[in-house]
């Protein structure tokens, strides 16, 4: 065969090979759909987490609402507040919540917040509040925001913590994402909220 004539040939077939379209749409598609499915769940996992912070909130307000409507409270109550206040985050998993109530008194002689008393919680895996020792305890200083500081009142202090763990976690942190917020509530029905006490008292 001639030389020109195989060099024709040649020319012939890469003008076809390059005119043929065939598979550019499955080559497409391959290289798309990871992205498009990084995208997708990235959307799905962060909605759920602003949903799941939103949530929190709303379970830190609840709570400190709940107690402050009382006179007095008992373990009992408490453990119906924080369970009460945690159903809120359903549809999700309570297990991560940490939650804890502390009553405050604003010392009118040091202008400090003290704790007068703390219970603290968590949910175990067959979802049933359990009461704990809280980290603060009765006489220790609170630093509070400055428009709270009333000489001579008292307030309810919640604080909720949870951990909110993707459910694919190849976008977001793996081990969860931590959440918390904490809200304060001055006593409605009476100028302290007592636990285990017949007075108000001022540590």
């Amino acid at each position: 065969m001639p030389i020109s004539h195989l060099w024709f040939r040649l020319r012939r077939s890469a003008t076809e090979l390059s005119k043929d379209c065939r598979g550019v749409a499955a080559t497409e598609f391959v290289m798309i759909v990871p992205l498009m499915l990084v995208m997708f769940f990235g959307v799905v996992e962060f909605s759920s987490g602003v949903a799941v912070d939103r949530k929190v909130t709303l379970v830190a307000r609840t709570l400190s609402d709940l107690t402050s409507q009382s006179i007095s409270v008992t373990d009992t109550d408490l453990s119906n507040f924080f369970a009460a206040s945690v159903g809120i985050l359903t549809p999700y998993s309570a297990s991560p919540t940490q939650s804890t109530l502390t009553e405050l008194y604003v010392d009118p002689t040091t202008h400090q917040a003290r704790v007068q008393w703390s219970k603290a919680s968590t949910f175990n895996s067959s979802g049933n509040v359990v009461l704990s020792t809280s980290t603060h305890l009765p006489g220790d200083i609170v630093t509070i925001p400055t428009a709270l500081v009333v000489d001579g009142t008292y307030l309810i202090w919640s604080e909720v913590k949870y951990t909110y763990v993707p459910t694919i976690g190849y976008v977001m942190a793996k081990t969860g994402v931590a959440l918390s917020d904490l809200t304060y509530t001055r006593p409605r029905q009476s100028t302290c909220v007592m636990y285990k006490t017949a007075v108000c008292t001022t540590f």
